[in-house]
């Protein structure tokens, strides 16, 4: 029998997703028994597609959701808007997007509401890497839906592939510049700071960080203050008190700071006459950041590139989608260091 039948059309027979067909034809594990039945009967009924492995197939358009965290975040608005700005070159690649943002803050809500996404071929993934959160990943594979995740891993899950940074490297790249920063001796203290998200992005580069700190640099000394609240005003509360009650300010070296906050940071530094004292590194090129660079506050930024990023996630479901050879082959961004000299 010729076959005339495309994907789309099998697909519509069977009432399941182009993502589902591509798995049972190329027989991908993650779909029930009864669902691959249906693709079965409809390919007996239509005949089997031709599929030209490793070149695109036109088709309907393709439906990529971007699932980030929701809160108060510079980073992930930055994220948000990027996705929105990057529409023009979906609609050229025949890419319909739809942003959602839950909150990261309940974990068992989060995963619900990833689990409810539907009407879509792939997902783009910034979550916490969280029990709950990988068992709704899976649900969304098993139904046939590619997942990626992006700047930030869910390690274990059945996502395809991560895009992003390597985030355990831009921690140590943290303890690398602050630690050949602290020059004096008897400033020997650097302090971590980090929010209590769940990321494992930041739980990666509080590792980095104090790897490179014990391994090449034994006269300094970390201090973690984790848990921070993810707002500003929290954040300059929190280190006042701690800077203020629980540690000598005459001994910091420099700061780091994995995640948001950067703002109540500089604030609490600057009403304690600490804020040219020592080094301060954060991360993401926001707006803030680019006035903080100029300023002094902050002597370095690390960054990727997340318009690189968003195209990269949509590029590789588009794949795993049309079954395209070498999908999964990404090349990740590199951590670029950012000075007041250097900004563009």
């Amino acid at each position: 029998m010729t076959s005339t039948s495309t994907i789309a059309d099998i697909a519509r027979h069977a009432g399941v997703g182009t993502a589902t067909v591509d798995r049972v034809l190329n027989g991908r594990p993650g779909v029930n028994a009864e669902t691959v039945q249906k693709v079965v009967q409809a390919v007996a009924a239509l005949g089997e597609p031709t599929v030209l492995r490793g070149r695109p197939r036109l088709r309907e358009n393709f439906r990529f959701a971007y699932v980030l965290p929701d809160g108060e975040s510079h980073f992930f608005d930055q994220v948000e808007r990027q996705i929105a700005q990057t529409a023009g070159d979906f609609r050229h690649q025949h890419i319909t997007e739809v942003t959602y943002r839950f909150n990261a803050d309940d974990p068992v809500r989060f995963a619900a509401d990833l689990a409810q996404v539907g009407d879509c071929d792939g997902i783009a993934l910034l979550a916490p890497d969280l029990p709950a959160v990988k068992l709704a990943i899976n649900e969304q594979v098993r139904a046939g839906v590619h997942v990626v995740t992006l700047f930030s891993d869910v390690a274990g899950s059945m996502r395809e592939v991560y895009v992003g940074a390597d985030n355990r490297a831009a921690g140590r790249t943290a303890g690398l510049l602050l630690a050949r920063m602290a020059g004096a001796p008897r400033r020997d203290t650097l302090l971590l700071l980090s929010q209590a998200t769940r990321l494992s992005a930041e739980i990666e580069r509080r590792i980095g960080f104090a790897q490179v700190i014990e391994e090449r640099f034994a006269r300094l000394s970390v201090l973690r203050l984790p848990d921070l609240p993810p707002d500003d005003e929290g954040t300059y509360q929190a280190l006042m008190q701690f800077l203020q009650k629980d540690t000598d300010p005459a001994r910091l070296a420099g700061l780091y700071s994995v995640g948001s906050g950067s703002a109540g940071v500089v604030r609490a530094l600057t009403e304690l006459g600490l804020a040219h004292a020592q080094g301060l590194v954060a991360h993401d090129f926001t707006e803030l950041h680019q006035s903080l660079l100029i300023s002094g506050e902050l002597s370095y930024a690390l960054h990727q590139d997340i318009h690189y990023c968003v195209l990269t996630a949509a590029r590789v479901l588009r794949g795993l989608c049309e079954n395209v050879r070498g999908a999964l082959n990404v090349v990740q961004p590199r951590v670029e260091i950012l000075t007041a000299e250097n900004l563009h």
